[in-house]
């Protein structure tokens, strides 16, 4: 092979390997079992009676998207993954607002397009990529969720992961009931 085919098949090898780059992939999309979405996957096609659940609460739930190592402010990014999972062994949860805050309280996204049914016993994972450092170390999700009674009632909390020179650390935090 000559050097001219040569570098036109390294290029061509660059190019189709720089289109299956993973890490500009959305996690949700590629850790999924159907490779979609989990919101978009149980984001409802039909109207709930609302008039008919009883049970609705709001929950707050904290996120660190960065943290501070060490004098010289020094900050780690890191992913997180918000789980809210149905407890229930029956009952549907309904879940109709999924926002994301940042540590000055400005909205930065809000995930939910439509209301997401949860079937009883299941769970919803959603990671925010340590890369999206615009939440910052008082980042923060508001969930609103419904149920048909107050057994409906779900766990929602927040794994945070990251890595500072050689060593790895996560820790969680639990979602927090808003009195309106």
């Amino acid at each position: 092979m000559n050097k001219r085919s040569m570098s036109v098949l390294l290029v061509a090898t660059m190019t189709l390997f720089s289109g299956c780059d993973r890490s500009e992939q959305n996690p949700n999309v590629v850790m999924s079992e159907h490779q979609q979405d989990p919101i978009e996957e149980l984001e409802m096609s039909s109207d709930v009676d609302h008039s008919k659940l009883n049970y609705k609460q709001t929950f707050y739930v904290p996120i660190y998207s960065d943290v501070y190592t060490d004098k010289d402010n020094r900050k780690v990014l890191l992913s997180a993954t918000l789980s809210v999972r149905n407890t229930t062994l029956k009952k549907s949860l309904y879940v109709n607002k999924i926002d994301y805050y940042d540590t000055h309280g400005t909205l930065i996204r809000s995930y939910l397009n439509t209301p997401i049914e949860l079937p009883a016993m299941a769970t919803l994972n959603y990671i925010v990529e340590k890369e999206e450092d615009k939440g910052g170390s008082g980042a923060n999700f508001i969930i609103e969720v419904e149920g048909i009674d107050e057994t409906v009632k779900p766990v929602i909390e927040a794994v945070m992961i990251g890595n500072f020179s050689n060593k790895g650390f996560a820790f969680s935090t639990e979602g927090t009931p808003v009195v309106h």
